[in-house]
């Protein structure tokens, strides 16, 4: 699937390439432009290389020179982007924050403690304190709190001064010279550089964020049991009960497929398991058969989780110490993100009782617009279903009178042009079909009329043009008739020379269009 992936870019990339090379050969030029050369490269994923090569059998070249300056620029901009992502380690060179303060991360096991204020950022300035309604960042000589990072979500809570300041955290991030961020608002006091403070996490979030990634780590696990040893994670966020994970996969997860692995993770989780989070040398890790991301850097001491002696893998983020407190897991969604890559959101704990009460609710709902119990909804919407069609029946036999109605006072109002019986006009209430159905009666019954028919329906006409048998001998042509009258729109259709359809998006012009039909006409019969 990679190589036919890779010949398809190839093949489109020569394509444009050879058009590129035409366009510069025509201009009697012998240099590509390294703006076309880096577009090949960075939107179509066409190697520079080969460009380099096919270029020179061509007896041209580019600006290799230019082409790498655009690479740089292309490069900075991902920094960049990468900055607004959520890579704080340029915040304390900016801020003028000490490079030597590093916050010491106590939150595996512990969820309150006293530390001190090492700095404040107050609305988006260095500051010594802050007061009540400042938007500020905080950082400690050590924390609790859990920095986002590694797709698990920040830890929530609160810092609180000796001296009744108050500081709700709602967001941690960590730079790359170890401080950890806390970010939130001063609700009261005065919070100071200095000041001691208790620093408290909100306990019932942290659990049910442990929640979602302990059976992240267990999902992963039964994806590469029912999938195959080639599923690789590809990203990830974990949120208070709820999942979405990323991973490599050549195809769409089967129904059955997503039954077993969902059934595989909740009998791992029923089985009440130890978790067990231990550091180690990398080589000891590895032996265990613990997972590593592709493209992570690992020290030679590593974190390593394990859940039973179902999963093994090198994770730094916060967990269970027991895979029962994960409840229930439930898969809810997979779907696509990019070729090779599948993902799966699911729900745990909390976050799957809150999602079967939403579809209880909506059943509810549901048998009540029904009127009938969420017991009976499936025979009552089958008999809804069946009065539909019943409906849908009447509604056809009385558009088929209705149209016939409508034929009679057609053949009443038609003029005669060199022979030939013209009409045209607009119906109301009528779609399409309705149209059709016209359209073939016309046919049948009136050999030499022409009738170019107008309905607008949702703001658009639909024109349909019949020709009768003799009407066609004689010259007339629906297609070529229909295409003028819906030009006149702001359209275009066209078709056979006895029937014919387009469509027009101009309504104010609709009556002068009908209007030049008999002209149209006139000049097609000579």
């Amino acid at each position: 699937m990679e190589e036919a992936r890779f010949d398809a870019t190839i093949d489109s990339g020569l394509a444009i390439l050879n058009d590129k090379i035409a366009a510069v050969k025509e201009k009697g030029e012998s240099e590509l432009p390294a703006a076309d050369a880096f577009k090949l490269y960075d939107t179509f994923g066409f190697p520079i290389d080969l460009t380099l090569e096919i270029l020179e059998e061509h007896g041209l070249s580019t600006d290799r020179e230019g082409f790498d300056q655009l690479m740089d620029e292309q490069r900075k901009r991902a920094r960049e982007d990468r900055k607004r992502m959520g890579d704080l380690g340029w915040v304390s060179e900016e801020l003028g924050l000490d490079k030597s303060i590093k916050t010491r991360f106590d939150g595996y096991t512990v969820f309150e403690e006293e530390a001190t204020v090492l700095a404040i950022v107050s609305n988006g300035e260095v500051s010594g304190s802050a007061t009540e309604g400042d938007q500020v960042t905080v950082v400690l000589d050590h924390t609790p709190f859990y920095a986002e990072m590694g797709g698990q979500v920040p830890d929530h809570g609160s810092l609180t001064s000796a001296k009744g300041a108050v500081v709700h955290v709602t967001d941690v991030q960590r730079t790359k010279d170890g401080k950890f961020m806390h970010i939130g608002v001063v609700e009261t006091g005065v919070l100071a550089v200095d000041d001691t403070v208790t620093a408290a996490i909100d306990r019932e979030r942290r659990q049910a964020i442990a929640r979602s990634h302990t059976a992240t780590h267990l999902l992963q696990q039964a994806l590469r049991q029912v999938l195959g040893s080639h599923v690789e994670q590809a990203g990830s966020y974990t949120d208070a009960d709820h999942v979405r994970f990323d991973f490599t996969h050549f195809e769409a997860v089967k129904p059955e497929e997503i039954e077993q692995i969902e059934s595989i993770v909740n009998n791992e989780i029923l089985k009440g398991a130890a978790v067990i989070t231990e550091e180690m040398p990398i080589d000891e890790a590895k032996k265990r058969g613990a997972m590593a991301l592709f493209g992570e850097k690992y020290g030679e001491v590593v974190r390593v989780v394990q859940a039973g002696d179902f999963s093994v893998e090198l994770c730094g983020g916060t967990h269970l110490d027991n895979t029962a407190k994960a409840g229930v897991f439930k898969i809810i969604r997979e779907t696509a993100v990019a070729a090779g890559v599948r993902r799966i959101e699911a729900v745990v704990g909390k976050g799957l009782l809150n999602f079967l009460a939403d579809g209880q609710r909506l059943i509810s709902q549901t048998a009540a617009a029904l009127k009938t119990s969420p017991q009976d909804m499936l025979m009552r919407v089958g008999q809804v279903m069946g009065d539909m069609q019943q409906l849908n029946k009447h509604m056809e036999q009385l558009s088929a009178r209705i149209a016939k109605m409508q034929l009679v006072e057609l053949f009443n109002v038609t003029k005669d042009v060199k022979g030939v019986n013209v009409v045209a006009t607009k119906l109301d209430d009528t779609d399409m079909d309705a149209l059709r159905v016209m359209g073939d009666e016309v046919k049948a019954r009136a050999p030499k009329m022409v009738a170019v028919l107008a309905a607008v329906n949702s703001g658009k006409i639909n024109f349909l043009c019949v020709c009768g048998a003799e009407a066609v001998k004689l010259g007339a042509n629906a297609g070529k008739i229909v295409k003028e009258v819906a030009k006149l729109c702001g359209g275009g259709g066209g078709g056979r020379p006895d029937s014919a359809t387009a469509g027009g998006k101009d309504i104010s012009k609709l009556e002068t269009a009908l209007e030049a039909v008999n002209n149209i006409v006139a000049e097609q019969l000579g």
